[in-house]
């Protein structure tokens, strides 16, 4: 029997955000015990808590959703390390726990009761072509001129970053994932009015082995939305970011810029405790 924790990210309240199922001491677990796991769990991430192999990381974690393992993922970065310091775990350094995984160390900052993590860098970046704008537009169901920008923007799962001209536009967004072709993650933002707790709607769309569906709040692609979004003085260098409105969510994401980095941040309610038979 080993330690189960299942961790809701990005809210304050169990319930609605996403969540992330966490398997502690997972160390001499195969790599098909994992996958076999991930798929029972069926939620979209399922990690595993491993001894560090670098001398500088906290503890070593592997993600798998119920298809494939990711070299990194957002929220389940924070709901793991939020299950891990709540099971004991002492930082080498106080406040700030190093995750190693796929994508190197990953820096995660006690931000008083919140967590944060520091957006690994982008492995593509850019515009899109006309052709692929012309073909995400199709997917969206848009018209390619209410499009106001789109870029790559992938840190790890493949995101490509669509932005709207408002936070109405992103929730009214019904996909036709028949068309999405050879885009297997999509994120799709737009700006609310001012006044609100959020500065930008957020919303992810994401092929997981053939069928899509919408993540309810998404830390890689928020991260990748900061990185372009604040650069280019399309957003603050400090701003709240909505996402899982259409699904019944309330997801809260913090992004800032700090000493030329980017940090995602969020809340993590743990709501179950346990052990599991692996």
């Amino acid at each position: 029997m080993r330690g189960f924790s299942q961790v809701d990210v990005f809210t304050d309240e169990f319930l609605y955000g996403n969540p992330v199922a966490v398997v502690h001491d997972a160390d001499g677990l195969s790599d098909a015990e994992m996958a076999a796991f991930a798929r029972w769990t069926n939620l979209a991430e399922t990690t595993y808590l491993l001894s560090p192999a670098s001398p500088g990381a906290d503890y070593r974690l592997r993600i798998f959703t119920i298809s494939r393992e990711l070299p990194f993922a957002g929220h389940p970065t924070l709901g793991s390390a939020r299950a891990w310091l709540a099971a004991g775990g002492e930082p080498r350094v106080p406040g700030r726990v190093v995750q190693e995984c796929g994508a190197g160390l990953v820096t995660v900052r006690e931000d008083g009761s919140r967590l944060a993590f520091a957006a690994p860098p982008l492995v593509r970046s850019g515009p899109v072509t006309l052709s692929e704008l012309l073909a995400l537009a199709t997917a969206l169901r848009v018209r390619p001129e209410d499009v106001v920008d789109a870029r790559w923007a992938d840190n790890g799962p493949g995101w490509v970053a669509v932005l709207l001209a408002s936070a109405e536009a992103v929730l009214a967004v019904k996909p036709d994932f028949a068309r999405f072709g050879g885009f297997t993650s999509v994120g799709v933002a737009g700006p609310h009015r001012e006044g609100g707790d959020a500065a930008f709607e957020v919303r992810a769309f994401v092929d997981e082995g053939g069928r899509f569906y919408e993540d309810p709040v998404t830390g890689s692609l928020n991260a990748a939305f900061a990185q372009w979004l604040i650069p280019a003085g399309l957003a603050t260098p400090s701003y709240v970011a909505a996402q899982g409105t259409v699904l019944g969510r309330r997801g809260r994401v913090h992004l800032a810029q700090d000493d030329g980095e980017i940090w995602v941040g969020g809340d993590t309610v743990i709501g179950v405790r346990g052990q599991v038979a692996l």
